[in-house]
């Protein structure tokens, strides 16, 4: 078998949003102040001078505006809603690979030797092999879109990942001088109001209860039960309530139309458009640029109209 340093490849993993993949999955939502506002074009303008590039020497990573479709556009724009993404690329190197070919270079060199090297120098060696490996590692490239609402105050960021969120708006910060966005927080706690949701059986507004929920006990055991494709409003659950358990995650529907989880962080998962085939139907016609533009404006639509009933129902108005 090869050495360890001899199965280290080059590649570059690359990844692109599609045209025909408009909707979001996950949302990380985030409010912006009322009247603050930039162009499309200025938004456009500023990115280009912050492409991703690619990571390359001995950087772990790179981040860096990207096309946000095939067509190359670094900006989708209606009216005051604009879509963008952030391309970010890492270098993949386990640290299986950089053990073993370390150990390896302190074996022959202790053979050479002929006594043990000490700690500090055993360092030092698995700090070098990680230098030359990487130039040779792998590369992984992921693409992460948000959604500027200027109209109705909305950055939404299509990750449930805290890390990848917080990379997006400390990138777009960067990029704009100034980002001032504040995570969507609910009153009392996302917690608190999904547990009375379940206990009393139904969901505020155009919110309707669906088939999933996961309870968590309050004890230092923390004692979770999972409810997947199940009726909530058994006896059972009733019983795990009554015992102190609190929601942590819980599935809701939105004016029919729309399904998603929410969990007791705020943030959105699975989110599912559900009359998306009559709406692949209609688009059927349409030229791809076309078919773009409408889903966008679909999308666009639907996300400020559920944003505002969710904001309504954490009691999280707008300033």
């Amino acid at each position: 078998m090869a050495p360890a340093r001899d199965r280290v490849a080059t590649i570059a993993v690359t990844a692109r949003v599609s045209d025909d993949i408009m909707w979001f999955k996950n949302l990380t939502v985030f409010r912006l102040p009322s009247g603050w506002s930039r162009s499309p074009g200025e938004i456009e303008t500023t990115l280009t001078e912050f492409p991703l590039q690619p990571c390359v020497g001995q950087n772990l990573q790179s981040r860096g505006w990207v096309a946000v479709n095939d067509a190359g556009q670094l900006v989708i724009s209606q009216e005051r809603q604009v879509m963008i993404a952030l391309g970010t690329e890492e270098k993949l190197l386990p640290a299986s690979v950089v053990n073993q070919t370390a150990e390896e270079r302190i074996k022959e060199m202790e053979q050479q030797k002929g006594f043990k090297i000490g700690r500090k120098h055993k360092r030092e060696i698995k700090e070098q092999v990680q230098a030359d490996l990487l130039p040779r590692a792998f590369s992984r490239r992921r693409v992460t879109r948000g959604w500027i609402d200027f109209a109705d105050g909305w950055l939404v960021v299509d990750t449930s990942t805290p890390s990848r969120a917080d990379d997006f708006t400390h990138t777009l910060r960067n990029a704009l001088g100034e980002l001032p966005v504040t995570p969507l927080q609910s009153e009392p706690s996302m917690s608190a109001l999904m547990t009375g949701w379940l206990a009393s059986g139904t969901a505020p507004g155009a919110f309707d209860l669906d088939d999933e929920c996961e309870l968590t006990g309050t004890d230092e055991h923390k004692a979770t039960v999972r409810y997947l494709r199940h009726s909530l409003d058994g006896k059972d659950i009733a019983g795990h309530l009554s015992n102190g358990k609190v929601v942590t995650r819980l599935a809701l529907t939105w004016n029919g139309r729309i399904s998603l989880v929410i969990n007791d962080k705020l943030q959105i998962k699975r989110l599912k458009f559900l009359d998306m085939d009559a709406v692949e139907d209609e688009q059927g016609g349409l030229d791809p640029e076309a078919a773009q533009e409408a889903d966008f404006a679909l999308m666009c639509g639907e996300f400020s109209a559920l944003l505002k009933d969710l904001a309504q129902a954490v009691n999280a108005p707008r300033d």
